[in-house]
């Protein structure tokens, strides 16, 4: 491992580790002679990367229960909101609104660009959900969010084995907020999730089962045709615009869009738990992993 100055448009300096991660790469998806480089660590637990449209990159260390912001120009870190509901997955909408799942009171919040919340979601027929975890926005309008169950050391009066749900299941909330229903109910513990720019497919990660499935997305917000992806589950993911299918867990692997495993890239640490594509030009893979956040340099882009 060696240590680079990055020389920034601002004049200022920032020390920056590349790793010589192993990178299998079969389409050409990493940028030449791209390294992994570690942005910053030192967090408890990173996750929930969500890209503004500046190319921005917000991720949560949920453990302590922050939000942070990562300058795609400057490539500083810093503090976008304490307290901000033990938030997990979260997603940006076009108008700026942050939507994060804060299950510290098993929530789903939007924030402003202060970082004022707003409470969206806080119960389903009546009964705390689960835990939402990650959440997906239709370009049409409304979203998905999963809904598994992990149990906090800071919820209250909660067991382990208790959950007031009848299962783990997928949701839609529509855009105008007035209709919250299930669209996906035979998953053993549904995690990520990521749908198509085109808004017609949606892709949901069932960690529980280690499988990824494909679904149609219907104009009223139902799925259909569930198919089998492929033989692997999934923390958080992503889509580029190629199609391809980023999972993480164990580094971040990619399948195209048959399923077919093309890329495998090894991170850092334990666990990988989610990616992102950050950047104004998204060519830059942003992942959170443990605790500390990594950059690489891509030749395939994220979706806007």
């Amino acid at each position: 491992m060696n240590k680079k100055l990055i020389t920034l448009g601002l004049g200022l300096l920032l020390a920056q580790t590349s790793l010589f991660a192993q990178i299998e790469d079969k389409k050409g998806l990493v940028a030449k002679n791209a390294e992994l480089v570690k942005v910053k660590d030192g967090f408890s637990f990173t996750e929930g990367p969500a890209v503004n449209r500046f190319g921005d990159v917000f991720f949560t260390d949920q453990p302590n229960d922050k939000i942070y912001k990562w300058n795609a120009i400057s490539n500083e870190v810093s503090v976008f909101k304490d307290n901000a509901g033990r938030s997990n997955g979260m997603y940006f909408m076009l108008d700026g609104t942050l939507l994060t799942c804060a299950d510290e009171n098993n929530e789903l919040w939007s924030m402003d660009t202060d970082g004022n919340e707003t409470v969206l979601i806080s119960a389903f027929k009546g009964k705390k959900l689960n835990g939402p975890n990650d959440l997906w926005v239709r370009p049409k309008g409304g979203l998905y969010f999963t809904d598994p169950l992990y149990p906090r050391d800071y919820w209250e009066g909660l067991r382990s084995d208790e959950m007031e749900q009848e299962g783990q299941d997928v949701y839609f909330l529509s855009e105008d907020r007035t209709e919250l229903f299930r669209v996906a109910d035979d998953l053993v513990k549904p995690n990520g999730i990521v749908g198509t720019p085109d808004g017609k497919h949606l892709y949901v990660a069932d960690i529980g089962d280690k499988k990824t499935y494909r679904y149609d997305i219907r104009e009223d917000g139902y799925l259909t045709n569930k198919t089998l992806f492929c033989e692997m589950g999934s923390d958080g993911m992503t889509i580029d615009q190629r199609g391809n299918v980023y999972l993480t867990g164990d580094g971040v692997t990619v399948f195209d869009k048959k399923g077919t495993q093309i890329a495998h890239i090894t991170v850092p640490g334990k666990w990988t738990a989610n990616v992102v594509f950050g950047s104004l030009t998204r060519d830059k893979l942003f992942i959170t992993a443990m605790d500390a956040v990594y950059t690489l340099d891509m030749k395939a882009r994220g979706v806007w």
